[in-house]
């Protein structure tokens, strides 16, 4: 496993029913969600280090810290970015921002730990 800080990725969506705050419960508009704005922002990092993890290798989310600055109507195209600032061991600190267009959406950091993806899940059963 070899991860090194600037590594990063971007993920994109179109706001559907399905991601709106309404449909979602995180609200009662026809919006982004912000748990959807999230997720986007996590698979964006997620798919940073993917490349750079050995097999059996996978990330999971622990923390999020971020901001929802503007709405997004449906039909909108949102693209989140990550970058990966520091590699702390296993633990990945993340600068994360999405954004409609070149409108700055929600910004935040995020934190990812490297697990082995077999053991994670054996410690579920």
């Amino acid at each position: 496993m070899i991860l090194q800080n600037g590594l990063s990725a971007e993920s994109t969506a179109m706001v559907t029913n399905e991601l709106t705050a309404k449909h979602l419960g995180s609200g009662d508009m026809e919006v982004l969600a912000t748990p959807a704005m999230i997720a986007l922002m996590e698979n964006a990092a997620m798919r940073a280090v993917t490349q750079s993890l050995d097999e059996g290798q996978t990330t999971v989310g622990v923390e999020i810290s971020t901001s929802h600055l503007k709405a997004s109507k449906l039909g909108a195209e949102v693209r989140a970015v990550a970058e990966l600032t520091e590699v702390e061991g296993r633990r990945l600190t993340f600068r994360v921002a999405a954004y409609e267009g070149e409108v700055l959406l929600g910004e935040g950091v995020h934190t990812r730990f490297v697990v082995d993806r077999e053991r994670f899940l054996a410690k579920l059963a």
